[in-house]
């Protein structure tokens, strides 16, 4: 999963990264801001297009640079650095569609194996969070680093 992977650039506290997608759209820039909620040691991945003009992050924009798997393996390396500099924390990912939210289960289930080796996963299911399953629909994920 985390073969072909863009070059990114990180913030001193290892919250923040950016880095350029390339394809036939151009290049894009794209952030990764993990945000700390209002539950102490839980924090939100938030992702989207830094707009140049302005530096807005907006995680509605729709790229479709070619590049998805490697724009999605990016995301979760950065998951790994974000967890060795914040070991007990938990991260939130949902997206901002359902279709989004459906692509990172797809991403999730496809390097399920791959991921469970060092990570803890969570569906928020109809009514509670439950450890991940493939072939169930949820509605966001929990994260957790393996220690």
């Amino acid at each position: 999963m985390l073969n072909d992977l863009y070059d990114v650039e990180t913030s001193v506290d290892l919250q923040t990264f950016e880095f350029i997608s390339s394809g036939p759209k151009g290049s894009v820039v794209k952030v990764i801001r993990y945000s700390e909620i209002n539950v102490k040691g839980f924090y939100n991945l938030g992702f989207g297009d830094k707009d140049p003009m302005t530096n807005y992050i907006s995680d509605m924009a729709v790229t479709n640079n070619n590049d998805s798997q490697k724009v999605l393996a990016t995301v979760a390396a950065t998951l790994y650095a974000f967890t060795d500099a914040h070991p007990n924390s938990t991260v939130i990912v949902t997206g901002s569609t359902e279709a989004r939210t459906r692509l990172y289960r797809m991403g999730i289930t496809n390097n399920l194996s791959e991921i469970e080796k060092d990570f803890i996963v969570f569906g928020l299911g109809e009514t509670d969070w439950e450890p991940f399953s493939k072939n169930i629909t949820y509605g966001a994920f929990l994260v957790r680093r393996k220690i």
